[in-house]
């Protein structure tokens, strides 16, 4: 049988990182997944990235390769195990199933030889992060999203998320058995979805606060008013106290995310004085200055 330079079949150096490794691989499976590549030696060249994948990604497996390929090996080359390779070692092959690996592979890591025989033990498959992004409203209210996720293969699958009321930027929703398949009959791994959610361009989140930043006009500040404020479950009128300066904070209780308790909306005042557009305009700011002589705002 020939020698199988891994690295080669990857196009990463040997002293490559697990993230390049990852990278590289995904980059070609997405290329020569047979679902998308007709041409012909693709479903070849899938199955040398597949089986190169599964000795790299493999830290106790990587180092036996090195082990080996540190003997001058090269791709092409005939090749026989050493005698005693692998006496008394044993091979976990996670989430790989039945893979259609080659001679090559099964002459250093089972499958073909002593190692067949042990019957697989039922083993739990491994669990995968993603993250899933929503906006403030789906987490304010609740409800359900939908998430494509990538299976590492270049393939994609839909599911569909539900996200709890409330939620907080950081916290991780489980999906039992979403994860990779089990081995031998074991269970399948669990999805782990890190939440974060968008900005929004009235509402900011603090913790379980929401800032949203109201523009008054001057005599509103000045006077006082009652003004339409909106929230993350409507419109609610807020009172402005007479005298309010601007980037004062006023509190509408429980109007935040829910919870236990449920936070509050911050509304902070933004003044806005209008231009002077119009004679009329102009002598109304003339004689309002002349109400206030001696004023001074940076005082």
């Amino acid at each position: 049988m020939e020698f199988k330079d891994y690295y080669d079949t990857l196009g990463v150096k040997p002293d490559a990182s697990e993230a390049d490794i990852k990278t590289a691989y995904r980059k070609l499976a997405r290329k020569y997944h047979p679902d998308k590549n007709k041409e012909a030696g693709a479903e070849e060249k899938f199955k040398a990235i597949n089986e190169a994948n599964e000795v790299l990604r493999d830290a106790e497996k990587r180092r036996a390769y090195d082990q080996l390929r540190a003997g001058g090996y090269r791709s092409g080359e005939q090749f026989r195990p050493p005698p005693n390779w692998g006496q008394g070692q044993s091979y976990d092959f996670g989430d790989a199933g039945e893979g259609d690996f080659s001679d090559f592979f099964e002459s250093l890591f089972g499958r073909g030889g002593h190692r067949q025989q042990q019957a697989p033990r039922a083993r739990r498959g491994r669990d995968i992060q993603a993250q899933v992004q929503i906006d403030l409203h789906t987490a304010f209210n609740g409800g359900r999203t939908r998430l494509s996720l990538d299976d590492g293969s270049g393939q994609e699958r839909v599911l569909e998320v539900k996200i709890p009321a409330g939620i907080q930027p950081g916290k991780v929703i489980r999906l039992s058995g979403q994860g990779h398949p089990g081995m031998g009959g074991g269970p399948g791994g669990d999805l782990l979805l890190e939440v974060s959610i968008r900005d929004d361009a009235r509402f900011k989140l603090e913790g379980r606060n929401v800032l949203h930043v109201l523009p008054v006009a001057s005599w509103e500040a000045a006077l006082g008013a009652t003004v339409p404020v909106p929230t993350l479950a409507g419109a609610v009128d807020l009172r402005i106290p007479a005298g309010t300066q601007n980037g004062r904070k006023l509190r509408l209780k429980g109007r935040g995310m829910p919870g236990d308790p449920a936070g509050d909306q911050l509304v902070e005042v933004s003044i806005r004085t209008p231009p002077a557009e119009s004679d009329a305009q102009r002598s109304a700011y003339e004689e309002l200055r002349a109400q206030y002589p001696g004023y001074d705002p940076r005082r």
